[in-house]
Formats: structure tokens, sequence, C-alpha cells
């Protein structure tokens, strides 16, 4: 039988870092996992920033995760609409758009749909 191994990572030196328009999501491989960090400067709007390199019309990753500053808007297909501060925890589900609002960079520890965000096509994943 295996047994579980101690491990730590930190964001101070992430494993992999995704520049786009307006914003940067770094990430941890950890526990078979990867976490993400994703920092989204004023003015970022998937739409605008994320879709060129996705090849999608709306964001079709999951989000799980912890906003850690800033003013987030989603709009899902449906036409909900959720606005996140510091301090929620989300769940969104694929199928839709987001933007910063206001004048601080909205930053957010994402736990389940970064393996892919962002990634440019025929650009391999980072080593685990």
């Amino acid at each position: 039988m295996a047994t579980a191994s101690l491990e730590l990572s930190s964001f101070n030196a992430p494993d992999e870092v995704r520049n786009f328009n307006k914003g940067k999501l770094e990430l941890v491989h950890i526990g078979g996992a990867v976490i993400g960090r994703a920092t989204f400067l004023p003015g970022w709007k998937w739409s605008e920033c994320v879709k060129p390199i996705a090849g999608t019309q709306l964001c079709m990753a999951a989000h799980f995760g912890y906003q850690l500053s800033g003013t987030l808007v989603t709009l899902m297909n449906d036409g909900t609409e959720t606005t996140s501060r510091a301090g929620d925890v989300l769940s969104i589900p694929p199928g839709h758009d987001a933007w910063v609002l206001g004048d601080e960079p909205a930053v957010l520890i994402d736990f389940q749909g970064m393996v892919d965000y962002a990634r440019k096509p025929n650009q391999p994943l980072s080593p685990a």
C-alpha cells in the first residue's frame, strides 16, 4: 500500500505562468491537482482577453475557488449574473463570461478549472 507524502508548493515560485491580455494565471501542481491563482487587471473581460486563446464563445471551464481581492461580475449563458468580491467562495459552471468591475485587480484562487485555462492550442501542459 502506497503512503501519502507531505508536499509543499508556493505561488511565490509557480510551476507555470500563462500571461494573457490584462491578466495572468499562475499554476502550482500539488497532491495530484493543479491549483491556479488568476490575476485579472482592471479592464479585463473574458470575452475580450481570453476568448481569442480559448476559441470558444464562452468560458467552458468550471471554477471552484476563493476570491482574494477585487470585484468580478460573472454572466451565465442563461442570463444569470452575480458580482463577487474579496472573501467570496465561488462555484461557476461552464458557459459564462466575466469581467473586472472597478479599479482594483481581481485575484482568485481556483481549485478546479485552471488546467486548460488560457492555454494556447497545442501548448503542452506543464509537468506535474
